[in-house]
C-alpha cells in the first residue's frame, strides 16, 4: 500500500511535469501520430462492440418497464442521456485503460528494467518528451473521438432492439433522442473523454517509469496500472458528474 501511494504521488508529479512540457511545445510529432493510431483505430472495434451491447441491454431493460407504464416514447431519450452522460465515456475509458493503459505500462516498464530509459538520458533525450507526452496527447484526442462513436453505436443498438423486439416506430425513438439530448450532454461526454484519456496515459506511463524488479516487476506494474486507472476513472467520474449536472434536471419529457 505504501509503495502504491508513493507511485500515485509520483503520477501526480508526472502530470504536472507533462503539463509544463506541453505548454512549452516540447513533444515528438512522429511519436504522437504513431500513438494516436495505437489508441484510436486499434481500439475502435472493441469500444464500439461494448457500446452496442450496452445500448441493446439497456433498451431491453428500460423499454419493457416504460411501455408498461405508458411511457414508451421516452425510451430513446433516456438511453441517449445515459449513454452521453455516463455509459459511453466511462465504458470507453475502461476499454482503453484495459487495452492501451496496460500496454503503456508494459512497454515503458520493459524499457525501464532493460535500462533503455537510462540510454535516453545519455542521448540527452527527455523520456517525458519522447515517451509520455505523445501518449498523453494521443489519449486526450482519441478517447473523446471513441466516446462520440460509442454514443452513436449505442443508440443504433438500442434502436435495433426497440424496433424489432418492442415494435416501436423508429421515428418515435429518434425524435425522443433529439428531444432529450442537448449540446451540453455531448460536450460533457467529450470533456470526460479528454480527462479520462489524460488519466489513463499519465498513470500507465508513470507505473512503467517506476517499474523495478525485472520481468516480474513489469507484470506487477501492468496490473497495478490498470487497476489504478479504473479506480481513477470511477472516482473522477463522480466528481465530474457532480460538477456538470448540479441542480434539478429538465431533459426528461414524458
Amino acid at each position: 500500500m505504501q509503495r502504491w501511494l508513493k507511485r500515485l504521488f509520483a503520477a501526480i508529479f508526472l502530470g504536472g511535469q507533462v503539463l509544463v512540457h506541453v505548454l512549452k511545445g516540447r513533444f515528438h510529432y512522429s511519436n504522437t501520430i504513431e500513438q494516436m493510431s495505437v489508441v484510436g483505430p486499434a481500439s475502435i472495434l472493441i469500444a464500439l462492440l461494448t457500446s452496442a451491447t450496452v445500448g441493446m441491454v439497456f433498451t431491453i431493460q428500460v423499454a419493457r418497464e416504460f411501455i408498461s407504464i405508458g411511457a414508451g416514447q421516452a425510451v430513446g431519450g433516456v438511453l441517449s442521456l445515459a449513454l452521453a452522460r455516463e455509459l459511453a465515456p466511462v465504458l470507453t475509458a475502461v476499454v482503453v485503460a484495459g487495452r492501451v493503459g496496460s500496454a503503456f505500462a508494459a512497454e515503458i516498464g520493459t524499457m525501464k528494467v532493460s535500462e533503455q530509459i537510462d540510454a535516453l538520458y545519455i542521448l540527452k533525450t527527455d523520456p517525458i518528451d519522447y515517451l509520455v507526452i505523445p501518449r498523453l496527447i494521443a489519449c486526450c484526442v482519441m478517447v473523446p473521438v471513441l466516446t462520440l462513436m460509442s454514443i452513436i453505436t449505442g443508440l443504433a443498438g438500442g434502436l435495433l432492439i426497440a424496433t424489432n423486439n418492442f415494435s416501436m416506430p423508429a421515428k418515435v425513438f429518434i425524435e425522443s433522442c433529439q428531444n432529450f439530448l442537448n449540446d451540453w450532454d455531448i460536450t460533457s461526454a467529450l470533456i470526460k473523454g479528454v480527462f479520462f484519456g489524460g488519466l489513463i496515459a499519465v498513470i500507465g506511463c508513470n507505473w512503467g517509469l517506476t517499474t523495478t524488479g525485472g520481468a516480474k516487476g513489469v507484470g506487477e506494474s501492468t496490473t497495478a496500472a490498470v487497476v489504478t486507472s479504473l479506480l481513477a476513472i470511477f472516482v473522477s467520474n463522480f466528481f465530474l458528474s457532480w460538477l456538470m449536472f448540479q441542480g434539478s434536471g429538465n431533459a426528461v419529457k414524458l
